[in-house]
């Protein structure tokens, strides 16, 4: 596939109060921008596990966005700062398994800010395009360990013992 041809599959976790809304507002007010992102609402970016960002990838997602309230603004007090330091951890581990942290972004919206929210998935619709398809699990390095092998590399603690 040509770099011409690749349109990127990008999932999107939308809080309910501010950026799902800011969403809309771009489509109401017929904002263009791709239709790459696929849109999930969840009640709080701060509700975003670090696994459902890990699901996304490894089922063929070439990118994950996270939106939410801008920070002070959350109606659930502060989840968006835990949502701040589970991204900084996602872009520490996505980069060990030697994928590019600018994979997984986060961003805050308010209800108010449609237009914003269209520049935003437009940018990044534009650089995983730079970055070409994800293809992951397919271009892992590690290779698993059949689970056949792996328990009898594994001593018993009696023949350590012995």
């Amino acid at each position: 596939m040509s770099d011409s041809t690749f349109e990127p599959v990008i999932i999107g976790f939308t809080c309910n109060w501010c950026s799902y809304r800011a969403a809309d507002l771009a489509g109401t007010s017929r904002i263009k921008y791709p239709p790459n992102v696929r849109l999930i609402r969840v009640m709080c970016s701060g509700r975003v596990d670090p696994t459902f960002v890990l699901k996304a990838l490894s089922d063929g997602a070439d990118a994950v966005l996270i939106a939410g309230c801008h920070p002070g603004e959350c109606h659930y007090l502060e989840q968006n700062y835990k949502a701040l330091r589970r991204h900084r951890l996602l872009q520490k581990t996505l980069a060990q398994f030697g994928i590019e942290p600018a994979r997984v972004r986060l961003t805050w919206a308010s209800a108010a800010e449609g237009a914003k929210f269209a520049e935003e998935i437009t940018r990044m619709v534009d650089e995983v395009k730079q970055l070409g398809p994800l293809n992951w699990p397919l271009n892992l390095p590690i290779k698993p360990v059949p689970l056949a092998t792996a328990p009898a590399e594994i001593p018993v603690l009696s023949e350590v013992a012995a």
